[in-house]
């Protein structure tokens, strides 16, 4: 037994000298000194000992165990202290990076303001924190109209704008006529969540004041958007409808654009996709501003940007676009 814990002894003295890793070193402590390392099993053996021999066997073992304890202990410390070694292997192929793109929303945003902005209109934007004035009565909306209560309040003056016309309103109290501008941005109302409906969405409105701005002004630049966003062949639908701020309205729709009018799941059957409301600026909301309801007129269009996204990439829940999932995102990049 001597022999074999002094030969035990030289051979981790040699493996730690050769070893070209912590760990290398960690394993050779490992395999002497764990609970079934070698040298553990000579204490294991110690009971087939004589009395007379095991004091002498047991000194030896735990010299052992304390020079081998110190061995593998410098030997980690010395590869600490070194310079650390650049272990790249050039021979490796390479990673393609992953790399990200714009959110299916600016991507919509961006395509629809691609084309008004070659129609003349500027993109202009608003605080996202409204003041009552701005984001109801200056538009018509009378005190009564249940809006009011539908909104996000910070007490009876503040609130979280509903609609980018407040973007509009600020827009005409500091420009005189002629006015051409398309205001995106984020809103918020307190609706129920579901696959159609969120608390936080986005709109892109439109306005032109000038003098002579007619109703077929504003089908003209809806039907010359409608033909650069969908097709020259889409067909353009006017139904009436009512808007507290614009006098006439209308509800604005094309042809779908995946049936071409025949009638799909996209469209419901009816061939027809609602993209938003319109209609001719109301007198109230000119004479808000200081505007001459009597020298000017104008029209104001609205389509919601989710809306929008959903049908160009056929989205059937409006709470992907806020879940950052990056699964959905990455179709996009």
């Amino acid at each position: 037994m001597d022999r074999e814990i002094t030969a035990l002894r030289e051979e981790v003295r040699q493996r730690i000298q050769s070893a070209t890793s912590p760990d290398t070193i960690e394993a050779v402590g490992r395999e002497m000194l764990g609970k079934k390392g070698r040298l553990t099993g000579f204490l294991r053996g110690m009971g087939s000992l004589s009395a007379e021999e095991r004091p002498r066997i047991g000194k030896l073992v735990n010299e052992a165990r304390d020079e081998i304890q110190a061995l593998v202990e410098a030997a980690l410390a010395a590869f600490a202290q070194r310079a650390p070694v650049d272990a790249t292997d050039v021979t490796l192929p390479g990673r393609a990076q992953r790399l990200g793109g714009a959110h299916p929303l600016t991507r919509t945003l961006e395509g629809i303001a691609r084309i008004f902005i070659g129609m003349g209109f500027t993109i202009v934007d608003g605080p996202e924190i409204e003041d009552d004035w701005h984001n109801f009565t200056a538009l018509n909306i009378p005190e009564d109209h249940p809006a009011k209560k539908e909104c996000f309040r910070f007490g009876p003056r503040w609130l979280l704008r509903t609609e980018t016309s407040a973007a509009q309103i600020r827009t005409m109290e500091k420009q005189a006529p002629p006015v051409r501008i398309l205001c995106p941005g984020r809103c918020y109302r307190p609706d129920t969540v579901d696959a159609t409906h969120m608390h936080t969405f986005h709109q892109v409105e439109g306005l032109m004041v000038d003098e002579g701005i007619s109703m077929a002004t504003l089908k003209g630049v809806l039907a010359l958007y409608g033909r650069q966003a969908f097709g020259d062949d889409v067909q353009m639908r006017f139904r009436p409808d009512f808007f507290p701020f614009v006098e006439p309205g209308a509800e604005v729709a094309y042809t779908c654009h995946s049936c071409r009018g025949a009638g799909c799941s996209l469209c419901k059957g009816t061939g027809w996709i609602e993209v938003g409301g319109a209609g001719m600026v109301h007198p109230n909301v000119l004479r808000a501003v200081g505007y001459d309801p009597e020298r000017y007129t104008g029209f104001a269009f609205g389509m919601g940007l989710e809306r929008m996204a959903m049908l160009e990439h056929r989205i059937d829940d409006i709470r992907l676009f806020l879940d950052n999932d990056v699964r959905f995102l990455r179709q996009f990049a």
